[in-house]
């Protein structure tokens, strides 16, 4: 099972970027999935989840500007990022708990992608 976290960039203060985490292989089902950010010299902090049944959950640093969504069929989640702002800048990494049978999950992590905003 691979989490392949895809659509940072370089923008400009104001701008919109949309981030995509893939899940592919022997997967089961794919459970609540995370984005997750972490700027130099700060903690890693949780940005947004979305469990399977669409329910969301959002820090209150990006409420109103970041939405997530997610395929089910595609085992994939977006996150929709609008009205940036350069303390946004961070390295953007996704997680999910993925069943690979009925009984069997662990927790995958893909690799991070960076967004910048400039002022």
């Amino acid at each position: 099972v691979q989490l392949q976290a895809s659509g940072g960039g370089l923008v400009q203060a104001g701008g919109s970027l949309r981030l995509s985490c893939a899940a592919s292989g022997s997967i089961y089902a794919v459970k609540t999935m995370y984005w997750y950010r972490q700027a130099p010299g700060k903690l890693r902090e949780l940005v947004a989840d979305i469990n399977s049944g669409h329910t969301t959950n959002y820090a209150d640093s990006v409420k109103g500007r970041f939405t997530i969504s997610r395929d089910n069929a595609k085992n994939t989640a977006y996150l929709q990022m609008n009205s940036l702002e350069p303390e946004d800048t961070a390295v953007y990494s996704c997680n999910a708990l993925i069943y690979s049978d009925r009984w069997s999950s662990r927790d995958y992590w893909g690799q991070g992608t960076q967004v910048t905003v400039s002022s």
